[in-house]
């Protein structure tokens, strides 16, 4: 095994030391945007995105919160029944009625989502939530990324569109 040199060494913790700088200051720059900032800056919810603004949403996910979205990805909106979408982006009130459905009150973070059996969404109906087979579900949909920090609150990526009963 070949011995490394103390300047290869120092190279080394100086890279770490950079590359953990620039993690640091993305995660910071990361929480001081808002919900519908980072969802854009995400690039996975166009489909999300267009639909907050077809519903008018931007402004009210922009505000002070706080807000916890499930937000499903451009993928999950794809598994929807060909056209639905667009059905969807003419129809305000469904629209409306569907996204509100992905949003609590609140700030809640992955530790907290855990222990709920559902949640009152910000449309007014309870989402079921359960952890099976140490998945968090929500109605059908599994969280599939946690905890990501905005500055009016936090977004769980799950991978489908959840529906109001």
């Amino acid at each position: 095994m070949k011995k490394l040199s103390i300047k290869t060494l120092i190279v080394a913790a100086l890279m770490i030391a950079v590359l953990s700088f620039a993690f640091a200051e993305y995660k910071n720059e990361m929480e001081n945007q808002n919900i519908v900032q980072t969802a854009i800056g995400a690039g996975q919810f166009k489909t999300l995105v267009a639909a907050v603004k077809a519903a008018g949403l931007v402004e009210t996910l922009s505000g002070p919160g706080p807000f916890t979205v499930f937000a499903p990805t451009d993928e999950a909106f794809n598994k929807l029944p060909k056209g639905t979408v667009e059905a969807l982006l003419m129809d305000k009130d469904k629209l409306t009625a569907i996204l509100t459905y992905h949003v609590v009150s609140g700030k809640v973070l992955a530790d907290d989502v855990v222990n709920l059996t559902s949640a009152k969404t910000v449309n007014g109906q309870e989402v079921s939530i359960m952890v099976k087979y140490g998945k968090v579900m929500l109605d059908n949909a599994q969280v599939v990324k946690t905890d990501i920090i905005c500055s009016n609150g936090v977004i769980h990526v799950i991978d489908s569109v959840i529906l109001p009963k």
